[in-house]
């Protein structure tokens, strides 16, 4: 079964992303050294890294039941940022959520991440996972919220390229059993 391109929570609209919003995921979030500080993805320095991200976009969904989406505001549609599920089995996916800097501390990522929870339900995912650096405070906080329990800590195991390039780093792995 296919996840819905479009979904909506009480405050957010989720969609899969389109050719038209590049410039707009590069403006908004990806090429803000803020923002990307604690993601495990390289800052966009050109459209053409943002190009790349709506490439790979259209790939997960085609191979997968669903992607990565990005988030936009129900009252006036402005673009927030990004969420989505990476698929490694047909049962077991991760997930994540960036934010442009003028949507943090607003509760969007938890309402994000539990609208990815319901559509993981959707397509028949048992397990969703997360991982965030152990000193990501705010991110740990939110997968709380949204209910995913620490496993535990997983060393030496992911790059943060705009935190330490070339050092793996420690994480927090949190996951969810539906």
């Amino acid at each position: 079964m296919k996840a819905p391109e479009f979904f909506e929570t009480d405050r957010l609209v989720l969609q899969r992303p389109r050719a038209n919003d590049l410039e707009a995921i590069f403006v908004r979030y990806a090429s803000d050294p803020d923002v990307t500080h604690f993601v495990a993805w390289p800052r966009h320095t050109s459209l053409a890294d943002t190009e790349a991200f709506l490439a790979f976009s259209d790939a997960e969904w085609d191979r997968w039941p669903a992607g990565p989406y990005i988030l936009r505001s129900r009252a006036d549609g402005a673009l927030l940022g990004s969420t989505g599920l990476a698929f490694e089995t047909s049962y077991r996916a991760s997930s994540g959520y960036v934010l442009a800097k003028d949507a943090w501390r607003k509760g969007y990522a938890t309402e994000a991440l539990q609208a990815i929870v319901e559509i993981a339900r959707m397509v028949g995912i048992q397990r969703v996972y997360a991982i965030c650096h152990t000193e990501h405070r705010a991110s740990w906080r939110v997968l709380e919220k949204a209910g995913f329990l620490q496993e535990g800590i997983l060393h030496r195991h992911t790059e943060f390229p705009n935190l330490s390039p070339g050092e793996l780093s420690d994480v927090f792995c949190y996951a969810l059993v539906l």
